[in-house]
């Protein structure tokens, strides 16, 4: 079944590393936008804590987001972050509570 999902995604940023990590997340927004299953790609930085990053994205379906995985721009923003974060992405998929 198909049904929307949003993912939230959580990045910290070595200290210092703030500047490249926006920049790689940036660099992700006008291409995803162009994805067909995607709905909404809000990447974010915390006003009381810079070095985390959030992304608040919304996907008619969780295969659109699996496509998105594989394009190459998602691999970009992957490959230009390695090495800059303090630990792997917390990420959250979830679905309507209407759709439980």
């Amino acid at each position: 079944m198909n049904e929307e999902i949003t993912v939230v995604a959580f990045l910290k940023a070595k200290p210092g590393a703030e500047q490249q990590v926006a920049d790689a997340m940036k660099a992700c927004i006008a291409p995803t936008l162009t994805e067909e299953s995607n709905l909404s790609y809000v990447p974010q930085q915390d006003q009381d804590d810079p070095q985390t990053f959030v992304f608040v994205e919304r996907w008619t379906s969780r295969q659109g987001l699996n496509d998105h995985m594989e394009t190459p721009h998602f691999k970009t923003l992957i490959a230009s972050v390695q090495g800059l974060l303090e630990a792997p992405p917390a990420v959250h998929v979830l679905k309507p509570l209407t759709a439980l």
